[in-house]
């Protein structure tokens, strides 16, 4: 039995914003019952190899909520992306809001702290978030309570957050035929990774789940909605009472297949500062490029 709260009944508005460049769905979600909103995973716009950063999805996402009216709360961060830059500070500078991340945050700040050789001066305890969830923490959208739930596997600090029959999983999991994500990152595990999808899986079969990404299996449209009851009878990886065992298996072979995501070294300096981009000794900014380091 789910042991978290929810309130099945309150149906949260949810309107999400493609980014083609990363394959990132981001979301305004809000409550029906005032103009109070939150943002989940932002995308901060960078081309790499130019050492630019932009804007558009991020100007696009404010548009809106300007043009309703809304009233941004929340900007909350399901992980530390590895694909994408945040831009939860640069959407916080124009519309107020509070950044929360999981409080496992710090593991991951302690891990890459040392792999990009940041000095003293980086804090590695979470102070650059605003807030830090632990399993089963709750807090407001308007009238709406949302849950977060601690879903590692993935990284340590994912967290799964739950309001009304909406569920934001991150990269916890994927759309059905797209199954599940990579857990061989530093901090990954495939078999706390299944734990978690089982917490997923727990919540009314009912409720709405919106994923983080969506490359498209086999052509199809880019989708990012789904059920409980979907994931549980289709999901490619878990569904349809897959084992433990199978999916450690499973999991662990595939990601030894897989190439390390194009973002990964400007995303995690980036993002393990809640979205602020690093800078030199002179203040300008700057990322580092750790060799044979990951």
């Amino acid at each position: 039995m789910n042991a978290y709260p929810s309130n099945i009944q309150v149906k949260p508005e949810v309107t999400p914003f493609f980014d083609a460049a990363t394959n990132t769905i981001s979301y305004v979600v809000k409550d029906p019952n005032s103009k109070s909103c939150a943002v989940i995973d932002s995308v901060m716009d960078i081309d790499y190899f130019a050492g630019r950063i932009t804007y558009d999805n991020a100007d696009e996402i404010i548009a809106f909520i300007q043009d309703n009216e809304l009233e941004l709360e929340w900007l909350i961060e399901t992980h530390v992306h590895a694909d994408h830059l945040s831009a939860a500070p640069y959407i916080q500078s124009k519309l107020g809001g509070k950044i929360g991340i999981g409080e496992q945050i710090t593991v991951v700040q302690e891990t890459f702290g040392k792999v990009f050789n940041e000095g003293t001066e980086f804090q590695r305890d979470g102070s650059q978030f605003d807030a830090l969830f632990t399993d089963g923490d709750t807090y407001q959208i308007g009238t709406m309570q949302v849950v977060a739930i601690h879903t590692p596997g993935h990284t340590p600090a994912c967290m799964t957050h739950v309001v009304g029959d909406v569920g934001f999983v991150g990269d916890t999991l994927f759309m059905p035929d797209g199954g599940s994500a990579r857990a061989d990152f530093p901090g990954g595990d495939a078999a706390e990774l299944y734990d978690s999808i089982q917490k997923v899986l727990a919540l009314p079969e009912e409720t709405r789940l919106f994923m983080c990404h969506d490359y498209g299996p086999n052509g199809r449209d880019i989708e990012w909605e789904t059920s409980v009851a979907d994931e549980k009878a289709h999901n490619i990886h878990v569904g349809g009472g897959a084992t433990k065992e199978d999916f450690v298996k499973f999991r662990t072979e595939r990601d030894a297949q897989l190439a390390v995501p194009k973002l990964i070294i400007p995303s995690l300096q980036v993002n393990m500062r809640a979205g602020e981009v690093p800078a030199d000794d002179d203040g300008n900014p700057m990322l580092k490029v750790p060799v044979n380091a990951l």
